[in-house]
C-alpha cells in the first residue's frame, strides 16, 4: 500500500527538516509539503531537502494564505492524485513525533481501522511536562467530553493534529466544503462517524516549545465556541448519533 505523508506547513523553516529526517525509513513512499504562503524560508528549506532526500518530496505553494483547513484540503487532494492508499498528516512544526508514523500505518494496512488518531491526553502531569498550557489541557478535556457525549464515542482526544486515513475515507468525504479554519479537524471527525467508518487512537508524546505552532488564548476560545456550535449543527442536521 502506498503511504504518503502530508505536511501542512506554515512558517516551519526551523523544524521541518528534523521532522522529515525523523520519518521512519522503509514505510513512507512520498512526502507532500504544502506551504501556506509562509513568511519565512520554509519553501527554500524544503527545496534543499528535495535534492538529498531518499524519499521523493513534492512541494506545493499557496500564493495566498488558505488557513489550516484550506492547507489540509490541498494536502489531501494532492495525496489522492499521487495514488496514496494511506495518507498520514504530520505537522512540520515537530509537535508530533514523526517516528510514530509506522504504527499508524500498520493498523490501517492490517485492516483494523479506517482512521487513526494520535492522542496526547493521557494524564495532566504528562501534558504539563510536555509544555501544554494548562488552559489548553482543560479546554481539550471539556470539548472532548462534550463531543463524546453527543456522538457516543469514547475518544481521549478529539483535537489531535496527527491523523492517518485510508484512501477510501478521503474519497467518501466531501472535505472541500469544510471550513478553511481550525474547525476543519472536527468537521472531518463528524463526517467520518456519519459514514460509519472506524476510528482508533494511539498515544503520542506531548511536545510544546517555542517553534511549535499554537493558537493563542483568544483564538482558542473562538475555536472552542465554533466546535460546540459545529457539534450542535451536526447533531441537529444528521441525527446519526441517536441509538
Amino acid at each position: 500500500m502506498k503511504v504518503i505523508v502530508v505536511m501542512p506547513a506554515y512558517n516551519a523553516e526551523k523544524t521541518i527538516e528534523k521532522t522529515i529526517e525523523r520519518l521512519p525509513s522503509g514505510i513512507v513512499h512520498e512526502i507532500i509539503v504544502v506551504d501556506d504562503c509562509s513568511r519565512d524560508k520554509t519553501a527554500d528549506v524544503v527545496r534543499s531537502l528535495m535534492q538529498k532526500s531518499a524519499v521523493p518530496i513534492h512541494l506545493e505553494i499557496h500564493e495566498q494564505n488558505q488557513g489550516y483547513g484550506g492547507n489540509q484540503k490541498t494536502c489531501y487532494r494532492k495525496a489522492l492524485e499521487h495514488g496514496a492508499d494511506i495518507v498520514v498528516m504530520v505537522h512540520p512544526d515537530f509537535q508530533y513525533d514523526p517516528q510514530l508514523v509506522g504504527y499508524f500505518v500498520e493498523y490501517i494496512q492490517r485492516g483494523y481501522f479506517d482512521m487513526m488518531m494520535g492522542s496526547r491526553i493521557r494524564n495532566r502531569r504528562e501534558c504539563q511536562e510536555g509544555g501544554m498550557p494548562t488552559y489548553k489541557y482543560y479546554a481539550n478535556r471539556a470539548l472532548t467530553l462534550w463531543e463524546n457525549l453527543l456522538t457516543g464515542q469514547n475518544m481521549s482526544e478529539w483535537h489531535s493534529g496527527m491523523r492517518a486515513y485510508r484512501r477510501t475515507v478521503l474519497e467518501k468525504i466531501n472535505f472541500s466544503v469544510f471550513s478553511n479554519d481550525f474547525i476543519f479537524d472536527s468537521q472531518m471527525l463528524f463526517s467520518v462517524l456519519k459514514k460509519n467508518l472506524t476510528i482508533a487512537e494511539l498515544p503520542v508524546p506531548v511536545h510544546y516549545f517555542n517553534e511549535a505552532s499554537s493558537i493563542n488564548l483568544k483564538r482558542s476560545m473562538v475555536y472552542g465556541l465554533k466546535t460546540i456550535w459545529e457539534s450542535l449543527k451536526q447533531r441537529a442536521r444528521i441525527g446519526i448519533y441517536k441509538k
